[in-house]
C-alpha cells in the first residue's frame, strides 16, 4: 500500500476514463493519473476519517480554473455524501480562500482541487482541517489506508442517488478582496512606509487572481497591469511556477526567455521592482527587480530579509531547509528573534509557528519563509478579532513585500550562496537518506570540502516531515554550510541543495553539486551510462 499524498496534497494528470476503485489507486500510484473515481474514493475516505478537532460533518470544497475541476468536484462531493457528510461548494477560488472558507463556514474539513503550479492538464487535492491548517503526514497515511480498504469493499450507488449526491447541499461565496483589505489594515501599521509608486506588471498565472487582483491594487493607488490573460493556459509560460530563486536575465535575453512576465518588462531604474508573479492557485509570490544589466528574481528569502530590516522587532520566524543560510544565521544571532528550521512545504512552516500564535487583536510578529515564494503569515479569524490562523497567500505576500522594500530598500539585501540541482528519474526509490548510497554521498561531500578548506562540527541528520532527507551541516572556513538531498514530494525528481552563509564559498561549489548529480544519474539510470 502506498501513501497517496506528497509534499503538498495529491497531484496527477487528469484522465476521465472510467475505472473501478482499485484501478483508480493503481493509476495515481503507477502512472500519476488522477481520475474522477479516485476523487470519489478520496471523498469517502476523508468522510470516514474526519479530524478529531471540529464539530459536525460539514466539508467545504473549492477549485481553481482547470478544465476538468468542476467534474472532479462533483465526484469528490459524491464520495463525501456516500460517507454521510454535508457538502458546501465555494466554487472557483484561490487556495488561501479555501482556508478562509473553512473558517468562515465553521466546517470540519476543507478540500481545494488544484495542482498549484503544475501544468494545466494536472489537477489534485489539498486538504485542510477545521483550523484551516493543511493536512499532516499521519492523517494522510490514515486516509490512504482507508481508501485502500474501501477499494476492497462492494459499495454500489444507484444512478438516481449518484446524480443527486454529486450536487452540494449548499453554496457559499467568499470575498478575497475584502479579506485582503482587512489584513492589510492590520499589517500596515508595523511598517513606517507607504506603497511604492512605480508601475508594476502583475502575472497571476492566469489563475483566479487574474480576474480581480490588479483592479483591487489599482484602487489602493498602485499602477498595476495584469499580463497573464495573454497566456495560452494557466501556468503555461507564466506565473511563479515558471520562475526560480536565483534566476536572472540580461536585457537582450528577455525576449527569448519564454516567460510572459519577463518578456514584458522594461527598464525603470536599477533596484526598481518591475513585476510580481503568483502561482496558479494563488498561495505564493515571487518578484522581479531591475539590476545593472537586466533583471533578477526576488525570492521569499529576499522578502523575509526586507521585512526583518524594515521592522527590526521580536519576530518568530520559520524557514525551510532551502532558505538562505545568511538569513537564518542573522536570526540566530539576534537575541530578540526566534528561528525554526523546517521541512520543505508551507504546512511545516505553519506547524512550527502554530504554538506561537497569541490571542490578541494586534498583528502577531510571526512569519514562515520558503524561497519559492511561500510566505506564511497570521490571518485574523473571520468572526473573532483575537483568534488567528496561519496561511500562505500570494496577494498578501505581494503587499508585505511592497511595504517592506519601501521601508528597507532593495539594494542592501543580505545573501548567502545557495544553489539547487535535480535529477529526474524513474528509480528514485533507490534513495532513502540512510542507505549505502547516502553514505557514499556524505563521503563525497565531505571529501570535496576538506580538499578545499577547513571543515569542523560535521553533523548528519534528518528532519521531521522529510522521511528520506539527508541533511549535512558543518563549518567550512568559518562559514555555516548545509547540504540537503531529498526526493521531491510534488514531482518525479530528487533534489540537491547546497547553501553557504556567505555569498562566496571560496571554491567551485557547483563542481561538488554536479559530482553528486552525476553519481545519482549513474545510480538511478545505469542503462544510460
Amino acid at each position: 500500500m502506498s501513501n497517496l499524498f506528497g509534499t503538498d496534497g495529491i497531484r496527477g494528470r487528469v484522465s476521465l476514463d472510467a475505472c473501478d476503485d482499485e484501478g483508480a489507486l493503481e493509476r495515481i500510484v503507477d502512472e500519476r493519473l488522477l481520475t474522477p473515481q479516485l476523487m470519489k474514493l478520496l471523498g469517502e475516505a476523508l468522510g470516514r476519517c474526519l479530524p478529531e478537532e471540529g464539530e459536525g460533518s460539514q466539508v467545504v470544497i473549492g477549485w481553481d480554473d482547470r478544465p476538468h475541476n468542476a467534474t472532479l468536484a462533483a465526484w469528490l462531493t459524491l464520495g463525501f455524501h456516500a460517507s454521510n457528510c454535508e457538502v458546501v461548494h465555494i466554487g472557483c477560488v484561490s487556495t488561501p480562500m479555501l482556508h478562509y472558507g473553512v473558517l468562515e463556514t465553521n466546517s470540519r474539513l476543507g478540500c481545494m482541487i488544484t495542482a498549484s503550479h503544475n501544468p494545466v492538464d494536472d489537477s489534485g487535492i489539498k486538504v485542510f482541517d477545521a483550523h484551516g491548517r493543511k493536512s499532516m503526514p499521519a492523517y494522510e497515511s490514515l486516509v490512504s489506508e482507508t481508501a485502500y480498504s474501501l477499494s476492497q469493499e462492494d459499495r454500489e450507488i444507484d444512478d438516481v442517488d449518484r446524480q443527486a449526491w454529486m450536487k452540494p447541499d449548499s453554496e457559499h461565496s467568499v470575498d478575497h478582496a475584502a479579506w485582503l483589505e482587512r489584513r492589510l489594515s492590520l499589517v500596515q501599521p508595523i511598517f513606517e512606509s507607504s506603497s511604492p509608486s512605480n508601475a508594476l506588471l502583475l502575472d497571476s498565472s492566469k489563475g483566479h487572481a487574474a480576474h480581480w487582483l490588479a483592479t483591487w491594487l489599482q484602487k489602493q493607488g498602485l499602477s498595476v497591469e495584469e499580463v497573464s490573460q495573454d497566456a495560452p493556459a494557466m501556468n503555461d509560460g507564466c506565473g511563479a511556477g515558471e520562475l526560480s530563486p536565483g534566476q536572472s536575465w540580461k536585457w537582450y535575453e528577455l525576449s527569448t526567455s519564454g516567460h510572459l512576465l519577463i518578456q514584458s518588462l522594461t527598464t525603470q531604474g536599477v533596484g526598481t521592482l518591475l513585476g510580481a508573479a503568483l502561482d496558479g492557485d494563488g498561495d505564493r509570490c515571487l518578484l522581479v527587480r531591475e539590476t545593472n544589466d537586466g533583471v533578477e528574481v526576488v525570492d521569499g528569502d529576499d522578502i523575509a530579509d526586507a521585512v526583518l530590516r524594515a521592522c527590526p522587532k521580536a519576530w518568530k520566524v520559520a524557514a525551510s531547509i532551502e532558505s538562505n543560510l545568511k538569513l537564518l544565521s542573522n536570526i540566530e544571532e539576534d537575541a530578540n528573534m526566534q528561528g525554526f528550521e523546517t521541512a520543505v512545504g508551507d504546512r511545516w512552516l505553519s506547524h512550527a509557528l502554530a504554538p506561537c500564535v497569541p490571542h490578541q487583536e494586534q498583528q502577531p510578529l510571526l512569519f514562515g519563509i520558503e524561497d519559492s515564494g511561500h510566505i506564511v503569515l497570521p490571518s485574523p479569524h473571520p468572526s473573532n478579532s483575537k483568534d488567528w490562523s496561519l496561511v500562505g497567500d500570494g496577494a498578501m505576500t505581494l503587499l508585505l513585500a511592497l511595504l517592506a522594500f519601501e521601508s528597507a530598500g532593495i539594494d542592501s539585501m543580505q545573501k548567502g550562496w545557495k544553489k539547487r540541482l535535480s535529477v529526474k528519474n524513474p528509480n528514485r526509490w533507490m534513495w532513502d537518506g540512510r542507505n549505502e548510497l547516502a553514505d557514499t554521498v556524505e563521503a563525497m561531500v565531505r571529501t570535496h570540502l576538506e580538499l578545499a578548506g577547513d571543515v569542523g562540527n560535521w553533523e548528519r541528520m534528518g528532519l521531521e516531515g522529510e522521511s528520506n532527507l539527508m541533511l549535512l551541516r558543518c563549518q567550512f572556513n568559518g562559514m555555516d554550510v548545509s547540504f540537503g538531498l531529498r526526493n521531491s514530494g510534488t514531482q518525479e525528481k530528487t533534489s540537491i541543495s547546497l547553501r553557504f552563509s556567505e555569498p562566496e564559498p571560496g571554491f567551485d561549489a557547483m563542481l561538488l553539486m554536479r559530482s553528486v548529480q552525476n553519481l545519482l544519474l549513474r545510480t538511478f539510470n545505469p542503462v544510460a551510462y
